[in-house]
């Protein structure tokens, strides 16, 4: 049996390391201690923080795993949040009343207007640090705001430009130039763009899994190509997303983005339950992706990638 040399396997471990986003030598390893930021990104935990789920194998347990993996400066949920009162009743109860919890609007919620009643309230009431509020008739369910080094943006893609409801998921006109306005108005190094649903859709990282291929913004060419060079002339650092409960992570055309799947627990077996935790620092950025067991079991820190 032939055996590799040093020098061979070095190269062979440096190569692995740039495949997956990550580089050796360039980047430090950020954590709580020595980053400027770090914040939570979960996605579709849809119908799991019911009362009748308040079990760690559900969405409890996934806001267990993000308290003990440390909760960040505030979380933002990519949408499918539905019942959102349940998600922002059971955030608040693990991780702190005075957590910041951000709700994006999901197709979930579009199609119901009871919640989407709720989610404008919520929006008037208790979401801190909002520098800018959405275009006419979407003020509530689009949003920016400012933490340190960092500017967040919250897009509703149900916006039409007459209501917050009226799209099958878009970034029509209206929402377009009010995002070119708020990107232009940022003077912040770092910028996390937050929707529902991808650019593109992605097999899951791990397993492949693969759903919504060619329904989300990428049924609107046109609309979706103009989004995508927005982000990349202003250098959005990445844009996150969901929809699919499927984890991936991707550079498209230059931008980055992340798909967080799913925080359902047991609630989904199509793949494992995860949750993002993104660290910035002054020159650099870092994903961590937590993922359960797919069988409602402990989370672990499954990959690391490092922006460049």
């Amino acid at each position: 049996m032939k055996y590799l040399n040093k020098n061979t396997v070095f190269s062979v471990v440096l190569f692995l390391m740039l495949f997956n986003g990550c580089s050796a030598d360039k980047n430090k390893v950020l954590s709580d201690e020595n980053s400027v930021l770090s914040f939570i990104v979960s996605a579709d935990p849809r119908d799991y923080a019911m009362p009748e789920y308040q079990t760690s194998q559900y969405f409890l347990g996934t806001c267990e795993a993000i308290k003990e993996a440390g909760e960040g400066a505030f979380m933002v949920s990519v949408g499918d949040i539905d019942p959102p009162q349940y998600v922002y009743s059971t955030v608040k109860k693990v991780l702190g009343q005075d957590y910041p919890w951000y709700p994006v609007v999901g197709n979930h919620e579009a199609e119901t207007p009871e919640e989407m009643t709720w989610l404008r309230e919520l929006s008037n009431k208790d979401l801190p640090n909002i520098l800018r509020k959405g275009p006419k008739n979407g003020e509530e369910t689009t949003y920016s705001a400012d933490y340190k080094n960092t500017h967040i943006v919250v897009l509703n893609e149900y916006y039409d430009g007459i209501t917050d409801t009226g799209s099958n998921g878009d970034i029509g006109d209206s929402l377009y130039n009010w995002l070119k306005n708020d990107l232009e108005q940022n003077r912040k190094p770092f910028i996390f763009v937050f929707g529902h649903e991808p650019i593109i859709s992605i097999p899951d990282y791990e397993n492949g899994g693969h759903r919504h291929r060619g329904d989300n913004l990428d049924a609107h060419p046109k609309n979706n190509h103009r989004f995508q060079q927005l982000l990349k002339k202003h250098h959005v650092t990445a844009y996150f997303c969901g929809h699919t409960h499927r984890v991936s992570y991707t550079k498209i055309n230059g931008l980055w983005q992340f798909d967080a799947g799913h925080c359902r627990g047991l609630g989904d077996t199509g793949a494992p339950s995860s949750f993002l935790k993104v660290f910035v620092d002054d020159q650099s950025c870092q994903i961590q992706i937590y993922r359960d067991d797919a069988k409602g079991g402990a989370y672990h820190l499954r990959k690391t990638v490092t922006l460049n």
